[in-house]
């Protein structure tokens, strides 16, 4: 009785949003808000009723997994202390070059869960795009509307030319 009641579980299935592509990783709706003068601020530097000049800023990940990995596993309290950012990129999930390819797929479907949730819940959302090696562009840049701003962390850039 209780598996079955955990696998009808929302946070446990996630796919009440629709998809793209043959990954069918959660889509992340085209959104316009103003970022100009926005200054940004790291996921590991929010906190519960920060303060009004830091609720101007948006939220960024470009820092290691282990400081934000509770947003896809408790949703719902992350989004208490991110709601009140003027806007949330996605979590940047690493998606290195040795990892498995499943595994930066794994990444890239949990950054667009975040995304299509927070969107969801009404909030302004960037999608961070990242990347590994060339093989993994087809799932790294899917299930981001056409058109949308999106951001794009450059340490991979640095430390690999490819």
């Amino acid at each position: 009785m209780k598996s079955a009641v955990f696998r009808n579980n929302p946070l446990f299935l996630r796919n009440e949003f629709e998809v793209d592509s043959k990954w069918q990783l959660p889509l992340i709706r085209k959104q316009n808000f103003e970022i100009d003068g926005v200054g940004l601020i790291a996921i590991s530097d929010t906190k519960y009723n920060d303060k009004e000049t830091n609720r101007k800023k948006g939220v960024h990940f470009f820092v290691d997994d282990y400081k934000f990995e509770n947003v896809y596993r408790n949703p719902e309290r992350a989004l208490v202390r991110l709601s009140q950012y003027a806007f949330i990129c996605t979590p940047d999930f690493s998606t290195y070059t040795n990892m498995h390819y499943w595994r930066q797929l794994e990444s890239i479907a949990h950054s667009r869960w975040c995304g299509a949730f927070w969107q969801d819940q009404g909030q302004n959302v960037l999608p961070t795009i990242s990347w590994g090696l060339k093989d993994s562009y087809e799932f790294c840049f899917s299930a981001v509307e056409k058109g949308s701003m999106v951001v794009i962390g450059m340490i991979g850039c640095k430390h690999s030319k490819e």
